[in-house]
């Protein structure tokens, strides 16, 4: 069983609470608008981890890819930081992870969960502060929602 991080949308700003729950973590997955290099290098040093730009992420991202595919203890997940680019067969996929809108999304369609963690950097549009744990084993996973607590930004 591997405990997973999924984030996005930190556009420069790792929140204590996000760092300590990066400690925990076996695995992390970003869905892009990073913003800084710091913040992928802080992301790496927590051991396993899939990284996609996001639609802010410029010259310096230029390495990172637009999207991925890979699989964590037998679950397939398909990464990109904006859903409109997620291609329509998404056969052998389990689950799609995206981000840009800083909005909570979990949904099932077609056998697929779809997952945006929303944004845990700096609050936009007013909306919440998120990020999503997951576990994983064996093919089969689990997911919370994780709300950050915030005054102000």
């Amino acid at each position: 069983m591997k405990h997973i991080l999924i984030l996005s949308d930190t556009h420069g700003l790792l929140r204590e609470e996000v760092k300590a729950l990066l400690a925990q973590a076996d695995v992390v997955i970003h869905a892009g608008d990073i913003n800084t290099p710091a913040i992928v290098d802080a992301l790496r040093r927590c051991g396993e981890s899939y990284i996609v730009r996001g639609n802010n992420d410029k010259d310096w991202a230029v390495d990172l890819p637009h999207s991925l595919t890979f699989t964590v203890e037998g679950v397939r997940f398909f990464l990109v930081h904006n859903k409109k680019d997620v291609p329509k067969d998404l056969s052998g996929v389990d689950v799609v992870v995206f981000g840009h809108s800083h909005k909570y999304e979990e949904r099932e369609e077609n056998g697929v969960l779809w997952l945006n963690p929303g944004s845990c950097g700096r609050r936009r549009f007013h909306q919440e502060i998120t990020l999503c744990r997951m576990e994983a084993g064996d093919g089969r996973f689990r997911v919370e929602k994780c709300l950050i607590p915030h005054e102000g930004a």
